[in-house]
């Protein structure tokens, strides 16, 4: 009884919300018109996981280039104020080096960023994700780490002298340090396995952690990858 109850309760909170936006995502303006102001040819939009996976990355080649294209917010601004329909998500750090949207030459609107230090899952996080996912419908989640992530170097320290860092960045630590642990003693930069060890722990971990993810990636209508960001380069790789 309890389970049932549950779903219902569910599936009342996803109806009640999609009504929500969906007149703010039908009027939303294409990409095309503001692109072809700007005097450049837009990227098609994103239909499914493969084509959004390909959006995000032929963006990031045009922001490494230094040849972007999306117009300034000014131009979508109203539109965004009645709704939101983001093709991706993106799970990445809070450091300042690393603007989503900027790194994927993306407008406001198309993807729906997630950010903690250290680029982890938390309760919260993947509440997040769940919302984008069942509510607005994407079809995308990237967890993207980053070089030289501070995080991760307070996660190694900690793993080398045993040092906690004060307060509530000991929380941080403590969810990098299995990646950590794992990575230790590898052939290469110990920093940059963990990074990417980190990246991997996440991936495989979001789909355990969430049915409703889990159920629209068995169902064909999500995928999940990892990422990882370049900040000397500016380019993004796939992991």
């Amino acid at each position: 009884m309890h389970q049932e109850s549950a779903r219902t309760d569910r599936r009342s909170f996803l109806a009640r919300a999609a009504l929500g936006i969906s007149a703010g995502a039908l009027a939303l303006p294409s990409l095309a018109g503001v692109a072809e102001a700007a005097g450049a040819a837009p990227p098609p939009m994103a239909a499914d996981a493969k084509a959004g996976l390909e959006r995000l990355m032929a963006g990031n080649a045009r922001f490494v280039a230094g040849h972007p294209i999306c117009p300034p917010l000014t131009q979508r601004r109203a539109a965004l104020a009645h709704g939101q329909s983001p093709y991706a998500i993106v799970l990445s750090c809070s450091d300042s080096r690393v603007p989503v949207e900027t790194v994927f030459d993306e407008e406001p609107g198309n993807v729906f960023g997630v950010r903690i230090a250290g680029n982890f899952l938390d309760d919260n996080g993947i509440g997040s994700i769940e919302y984008s996912v069942a509510v607005l419908k994407s079809t995308l989640v990237v967890v993207m780490g980053h070089s030289e992530c501070g995080a991760v170097k307070a996660a190694l320290e900690n793993v080398k002298s045993g040092a906690m860092p004060p307060g509530h960045i000991a929380g941080l630590v403590r969810a990098i340090e299995p990646a950590a642990k794992a990575s230790k003693g590898h052939a290469g930069s110990w920093l940059q396995n963990a990074i990417v060890q980190n990246v991997r722990e996440n991936v495989a971990a979001l789909p355990h952690r969430s049915a409703i993810v889990a159920e629209a990636v068995h169902a064909g209508k999500l995928r999940v990858v990892g990422a990882l960001y370049d900040l000397a380069s500016g380019k993004v790789t796939l992991l």
